[in-house]
């Protein structure tokens, strides 16, 4: 990979991390709680989260949506990155959570759901920067 997609990796997780917040920490956190199965002591309380799990995984994201754009894809725009994450997004996050959904009860369908479409909503602007960067001259 080159200094230029890691950068664009870097700058995706970083958007992907502060999507994060804002949209499961701080504006869904109740519909998603009100959407839980019926497993308990699953979520961390947030004085229990571990942050830098928790950014290492968005950067790993970052970089594996970096590799697909400058590697095999070719995507070297926002909207590109915006279509192309968005679908990755799409694929990816509603065939963990079906799956999760199947085997588990941590979520209802509705909270299955709603993760779905907030997961093609952060794959989506977080990797739209990914490919803004990738085309910077």
């Amino acid at each position: 990979m080159t200094s230029k997609a890691i950068i664009a990796g870097i700058l995706g997780g970083i958007c992907s991390f502060l999507l994060g917040f804002v949209l499961y920490g701080m504006l869904l956190k109740d519909a998603f709680a009100g959407m839980a199965g019926s497993a308990t002591g699953v979520m961390r309380a947030d004085e229990e989260m571990v942050w830098w799990a928790m950014i290492l995984g968005n950067l790993c994201l970052g970089l594996l949506v970096a590799y697909i754009f400058s590697q095999w894809a070719g995507i070297s725009t926002f909207i590109g990155g915006l279509r192309g994450g968005a679908a990755i997004g799409l694929f990816f996050t509603a065939g963990f959570d079906f799956i999760f959904y199947g085997t588990s009860n941590v979520s209802q369908l509705s909270g299955t759901l709603l993760d779905v479409a907030v997961g093609v909503v952060m794959w989506g602007l977080s990797s739209a920067v990914t490919g803004w960067w990738l085309g910077r001259p």
